[in-house]
């Protein structure tokens, strides 16, 4: 496939990095050229949007002009600006669509970890035989981490509690059916489920509507953790009857490093203030029209609202409302249908490399090269392709995917390495263009033509 072919795909799919600050050669220290690098790192963390350090910098001139009063007089209400009191709300209906939500269905709130924390603390209660958490084996060690110790503040056994999933031998990613037939046989002891809509390392999109509802026949609660979703895939939460589900909101959502994060809690959970859900509580999540009276009575707001704890960073939600807004002019429809492309076309420049090794083949082999570990379905992937580098490092000890990383940043292509042997490829469609996934596996190729003296 020829770089024309991939300029005339940019034609078809228009991109939006004017939007965003690009880093540069220059910038990155990889030399003084000004030109923008290829960043397809945006599942870790997202570009920086040009108009976020203007809505920082807005709320700093409102610390610095009213301090304290600006909770509840921000000099830039004439302006639109939210009194501090109220910072999050304005999020409410911006990210309520991105993860198909009801606006009482959603919060911004906390971190990724501690709201999954939150959530199972909240949502799992193990009776008697059914007291098993359902994850994955290779889940994100935050999120095992999590299970571990709930288990635990329960006064269970985490070996008889943890249930996880592993892919069959000669396999990179779990199978549906596989994962429905765990539940069909293990139903009486699962308590609660709790997967990934996207795994991080293979970049597996979960069937999440498919899932649930099967779980569900089998009174399963069913929570997921959409890090590596929300933002970059068409979510439902509400019309798949999902109970629980958090993200982050660095990555596909472009709010900055460590970025607030958010909750969904079904609004068949949200009960009135007398027979509500136990929960991690504080003071933002209680009445709000009581909660200066500082009364020793909590009544929960009946949403999502409800399980928030603390106000939050007015930082932090400023940068991703601002992030947001972007959303509101482009719908994630559209930048799922780029998406689709984009990634398929990265795909058949991969699969034409002469370093290309098929899955089939990549379980007992000396070659060195590369296979995907990625669904080749559109429907079970995101925005990411995870090649691992072949022969395996803790076989060959040549530390392929080290060297083959370093290659690429030092020209300019910035991709996301997760030990031992994956480099992750996600070419976002709100920045990333066809003609970038061109350049990119070029780049690529000629890594290894001349890291391994193989040069055509």
């Amino acid at each position: 496939m020829s770089l024309e072919k991939a300029i005339e795909l940019d034609l078809k799919h228009p991109s939006y990095h004017k939007e965003f600050n690009v880093p540069t050669f220059q910038s990155m220290g990889i030399s003084q050229s000004k030109d923008d690098i290829i960043y397809f790192c945006g599942n870790s963390l997202g570009l920086m949007p040009k108009s976020t350090r203007q809505a920082i910098n807005d709320e700093l001139d409102a610390w610095s002009a009213r301090a304290v009063e600006s909770h509840f007089r921000h000099p830039g209400e004439p302006e639109g600006k939210t009194s501090w009191v109220d910072i999050d709300l304005p999020t409410v209906p911006l990210i309520a669509p991105i993860v198909g939500a009801n606006e009482d269905e959603v919060a911004v709130m906390g971190s990724l970890t501690s709201n999954l924390n939150a959530l199972i603390i909240a949502f799992y209660q193990p009776k008697h035989k059914k007291r098993k958490i359902l994850f994955e084996k290779g889940s994100f060690p935050s999120d095992y981490y999590a299970i571990y110790n709930q288990i635990k503040l329960k006064d269970l056994d985490p070996e008889d509690c943890i249930l996880q999933l592993s892919p069959k031998e000669n396999e990179y990613y779990l199978k549906t059916e596989d994962i429905l037939k765990t539940i069909e046989e293990k139903h009486t002891e699962i308590a609660l489920l709790l997967l990934p809509g996207i795994q991080y390392y293979t970049g597996q999109l979960f069937d999440i509507e498919k899932i649930t509802a099967f779980a569900k026949k089998f009174d399963i609660i069913v929570g997921w953790d959409l890090a590596h979703a929300a933002g970059n895939v068409i979510l439902k939460l509400h019309d798949w009857d999902v109970d629980f589900a958090t993200w982050c909101s660095y990555k596909y959502l472009n709010a900055g490093p460590g970025g607030i994060s958010g909750i969904f809690i079904n609004s068949k959970h949200n009960t009135n203030e007398v027979d509500y859900k136990p929960r991690l509580a504080g003071w933002w999540g209680n009445n709000s029209k009581k909660r200066f009276q500082m009364l020793e009575k909590f009544e929960p707001i009946p949403s999502a609202l409800g399980f928030r704890q603390s106000n939050p960073s007015v930082i932090d939600v400023v940068s991703l409302q601002n992030s947001l807004k972007i959303f509101q002019n482009v719908r994630i429809e559209e930048l799922r249908a780029k998406s689709l492309e984009l990634t398929k076309y990265l795909e058949e420049l991969l699969i034409k490399s002469k370093y290309y090794i098929p899955p089939a083949e990549s379980f007992n082999t000396d070659k060195i090269g590369f296979t995907i570990i990625t669904p080749s379905n559109p429907n079970e992937r995101g925005a990411q392709l995870s090649l691992l580098f072949l022969p395996s490092t803790t076989e060959s000890k040549e530390g392929i995917m080290e060297k083959i990383n370093g290659y690429l940043n030092s020209n300019g292509v910035i991709c996301d390495e997760r030990r031992p042997d994956v480099i992750r490829f996600a070419p976002v469609p709100l920045y990333n263009t066809f003609e970038q996934v061109y350049r990119s596996v070029t780049v690529l190729n000629k890594a290894f033509d001349e890291i391994f003296n193989e040069r055509s």
